[in-house]
């Protein structure tokens, strides 16, 4: 796939209202919806548009989701068009008075739900409201049930990475279609203070590589890029199986973002702004714009990343980057890998 022609995911932020307090909310959600965000006739006229761009997967994230009341006729229009639509909602009472099976049959064909403790009290603090752990839990049975795809997503920062023997337990008992494990980026309510260590991170992909060959679910990373490196590593050495695909995708290569307000950014967590889709053509922002042409040049790293072997399927985190380094083009801040030609360069 071009990933210069159309992205492979696309992340659109109906609204920011939600009625949790995460206190590593990338969107900073409140209880109320902005008053800017986009009028229902402006967001049905962007599902066109997204239905025209192609992307092979739409996730509607926010805040929640479903605090927005035309969710599931935006959910309509894009699966209407031949898209496979996800929903990324909050674990709420309003989550669980929903009918699992009307969301299926209206075109949600994936659910991502959040885990970020693996026991209620440790995830209801991070959460920051009480009960959304049972609530998780339930709806994630309630998604299996109604034939939707289960992905849950679970983020790495100091204080949830002794858990990891535990949450892959959980894990396990819940066997997701897919364990998408994000590491923390220093935006919106999250601390760089929260961030792990570069080295703490080798230690998890070890960890992550040995779960992948002993559980039935997929085991992917939200910009945590360099894991792949660790497998193809892993691969290489003979202690994996050879990996048939790698999808190559990060900020702004093969990822793009639309906030509520219709902001066309590379992605949630890089909060640099190409457009608007209430004045700009979607695909003409995502395909010509200097700032994504930029993000998705390889040579155009910096640091070590731009002398890497693995520059092309890894990248880095450009969010990170840009939000440690305030460059985005620069190393990534959290992977300890040092290339051979950085080596050399080094020692030269």
């Amino acid at each position: 796939m071009d990933f210069n022609e159309r992205p492979f995911i696309l992340f659109w932020e109906v609204t920011r209202a939600c009625a949790l307090a995460c206190r590593h909310c990338r969107a900073v959600a409140q209880p109320q919806a902005h008053p800017q965000q986009l009028s229902h006739e402006e967001a049905l006229r962007l599902a066109d548009e997204i239905a025209e761009l192609r992307p092979p997967m739409v996730v509607l994230t926010g805040g929640d989701p479903m605090m927005r009341p035309d969710v599931t006729e935006l959910i309509e229009r894009l699966a209407g068009a031949g898209l496979r639509v996800a929903l990324s909602p909050a674990a709420t009472p309003r989550l669980l008075r929903c009918d699992f099976r009307a969301l299926r049959a209206a075109g949600v064909v994936s659910m991502s739900l959040s885990l970020d403790g693996a026991t209620q009290q440790t995830h209801d603090a991070f959460r920051g409201v009480p009960h959304t752990f049972e609530r998780t839990l339930e709806a994630a049975r309630r998604a299996r049930e109604a034939g939707i795809e289960l992905q849950i997503n679970t983020t790495v920062a100091r204080s949830t990475l002794p858990e990891f023997e535990a949450f892959a337990e959980l894990m396990r008992e819940l066997r997701p279609d897919v364990w998408s494990v994000f590491v923390l980026v220093p935006t919106g309510r999250a601390s760089a203070a929260e961030l792990p260590t570069a080295a703490e991170l080798e230690q998890l992909w070890e960890r992550l590589i040995r779960l992948r060959a002993d559980v039935p679910f997929a085991v992917k990373t939200t910009e945590g890029h360099h894991y792949r490196r660790a497998l193809m590593q892993a691969a290489a050495a003979g202690q994996t199986a050879p990996l048939r695909h790698v999808i190559a995708t990060r900020d702004g290569k093969g990822v793009l973002f639309i906030s509520h307000t219709g902001e066309i950014q590379p992605s949630g967590f890089l909060p640099l702004t190409a457009g608007n889709v209430r004045t700009d053509r979607l695909a003409e922002v995502y395909r010509t714009h200097p700032l994504f042409m930029r993000l998705r040049d390889d040579d155009a790293l910096g640091g070590k990343c731009g002398c890497c072997e693995y520059r092309r399927v890894c990248g880095g985190s450009r969010s990170r980057a840009y939000g440690l380094l305030g460059d985005m083009m620069g190393a990534e801040p959290l992977c300890a890998y040092i290339p051979a030609a950085w080596r050399a360069k080094a020692n030269s």
